[in-house]
């Protein structure tokens, strides 16, 4: 008695799906490891770092032996302390001597004036008085601040102070998407992509 058999032809159609769900599985995986180790995405909320970056960019992040350097632009969690990350710019690291001089709206790091090209208003006090303000940056912090210097809350106020190491999430390279876009005209300001070190060139 011979035996019968049964073959299923595959449906060219189901053989797509099929390999186009194993691609997206594939990049998905990718995407998952890469943004656990190597980037991540962080959004800006607030004014404090016009007009290199505006409210709503989209930026990424990495951390990856990250060393922050004087100009760097970061993001900073304090976890339960502060909410939501904050985005800033790295004046000085652990070892510099900071001197902000409010009359000239002025920074100087190890005795040299910062050419900052990037701020906006004045330079404002905190709450952090000068005599604490100013001097050497302890080991394992950095002093931070933001580019809009009348509408940012940062190291010059006690409510941040001194950034510890632990608490910086990594360095902002690119802005992924721009602060505006008109959903209706599907409108994109593209000339926002790209580096946000492209004002200090």
């Amino acid at each position: 008695m011979k035996k019968m058999k049964i073959v299923l032809n595959k449906s060219p159609h189901t053989s797509a799906t099929l390999d186009w769900l194993g691609n997206f599985l594939k990049l998905l995986s990718i995407f998952l490891i890469l943004s656990t180790f190597v980037f991540r995405i962080a959004v800006v909320d607030g004014r404090s770092m016009e007009t290199t970056l505006i409210d709503t960019d989209r930026l990424l992040v990495t951390d990856l032996f990250y060393v922050p350097q004087n100009g760097d632009i970061i993001v900073i969690s304090r976890g339960a302390e502060i909410d939501k990350p904050l985005v800033k710019r790295v004046i000085a690291v652990a070892g510099q001597e900071l001197r902000i001089d409010y009359e000239k709206n002025s920074v100087y790091v190890d005795g040299v004036m910062l050419d900052e090209p990037y701020i906006q208003g004045k330079t404002i006090r905190g709450t952090v008085p000068e005599s604490e303000l100013n001097g050497i940056v302890p080991q394992g912090k950095v002093f931070v601040m933001g580019d809009n210097r009348e509408h940012s809350t940062d190291s010059r106020f006690y409510s941040i102070g001194l950034i510890d190491m632990e608490n910086i999430i990594g360095k902002v390279q690119l802005k992924l998407l721009p602060h505006s876009y008109d959903a209706g005209d599907l409108t994109i300001d593209f000339s926002r992509f790209g580096s946000v070190y492209s004002k200090l060139e």
